[in-house]
């Protein structure tokens, strides 16, 4: 699902120029949501079984990119259709002017991710993985693409938990070992909270143009002031479960190292405090939220390792 859609530090009141613009629809920092989910659960799968197999690590990192570029693109079309983008001068299907063009790029993006994929089965003999990731690109489809579009119900937070939290984390720890593992579905729950602040800090900015297009966000429900809170309360928890699951020691101790990310949580906790309600400021809030998405989910898998 599309999780970030500006581009960092854009002055207000002034233009942004073309490399601007072209950087804010590729949204290179978007990618760490395939990254640190693969590198997670593959790094849980060697501190519990001792298990490593590059070539599968290495091939499901580039097929997970591909895919969460098709989740790019395509939720690029499907907002163009419902005009939630018309005043998103970043939106790829905006400047191209091509719509027909980005679906069927993000359909080959899909398609050459999931050939990834059909070669992991390949090696592995095995195409459990295979029904796990589709099973993933299905719910992410149904976050904006028609006729669910799930995501203007609300739900998106509920995907994007589900999909790059256990489901993701899953595959990746069965892609090294073939077989599943209960502590890794209670693990997963981390990186599936911090994916999801990702995506609610995005609607804090762009509240008037969701309710103009009958987008039922988060915070077109709750309001940006008490949605701030709501930010506050899921940092908690987050930490709070890092730190649960190191002593009831289904992480390893060494996994609590995530506490050294404690200052990127407390930038993106004042910054949405502060400025909740003033659109031009707060809509860098889910920049800060990535760097807190991937400085604690590499300290985790170093924590792992």
């Amino acid at each position: 699902m599309s999780i970030i859609d500006e581009t960092p530090s854009l002055i207000v009141n002034q233009s942004p120029s073309k490399r601007q613009l072209w950087f804010a629809a590729i949204k290179p920092p978007m990618y760490t949501v395939a990254v640190i989910p693969i590198s997670f659960g593959t790094a849980l799968a060697y501190t519990e079984t001792g298990i490593f197999q590059p070539n599968i690590f290495v091939t499901f990192l580039l097929s997970a990119i591909l895919i969460i570029a098709w989740l790019n693109l395509s939720n690029d079309v499907f907002d163009s259709d419902t005009g939630i983008d018309v005043n998103k001068a970043h939106s790829v299907v905006n400047l191209t002017g091509n719509r027909t063009l980005i679906l069927w790029i993000s359909i080959i993006c899909l398609l050459l991710g999931l050939g990834g994929i059909l070669l992991i089965n390949y090696w592995l003999k095995d195409w459990t993985l295979l029904w796990l990731i589709m099973a993933c690109c299905a719910l992410g489809y149904s976050y904006q693409g028609p006729p669910f579009r799930l995501g203007y119900l609300g739900l998106g937070e509920i995907i994007c938990f589900v999909t790059f939290g256990p489901m993701a984390i899953a595959a990746a720890y069965y892609s090294q070992t073939q077989v599943f593992s209960t502590s890794s579905l209670w693990a997963s729950s981390i990186i599936g909270i911090s994916t999801s602040i990702i995506l609610f800090c995005s609607h804090f900015h762009q509240i008037k143009d969701d309710i103009a297009a009958g987008k039922k966000s988060p915070i077109v429900r709750l309001g940006t002031e008490f949605g701030s809170k709501v930010l506050t309360i899921s940092v908690i928890l987050f930490y709070s479960l890092c730190l649960l699951l190191t002593v009831i020691k289904i992480l390893p101790y060494n996994a609590f190292i995530v506490i050294l990310s404690v200052p990127i949580a407390y930038q993106l906790i004042n910054h949405v405090k502060e400025y909740h309600d003033q659109p031009e400021k707060v809509k860098n809030s889910k920049f800060i939220a990535v760097n807190l998405h991937f400085i604690s989910g590499l300290l985790l898998c170093l924590g792992l390792i």
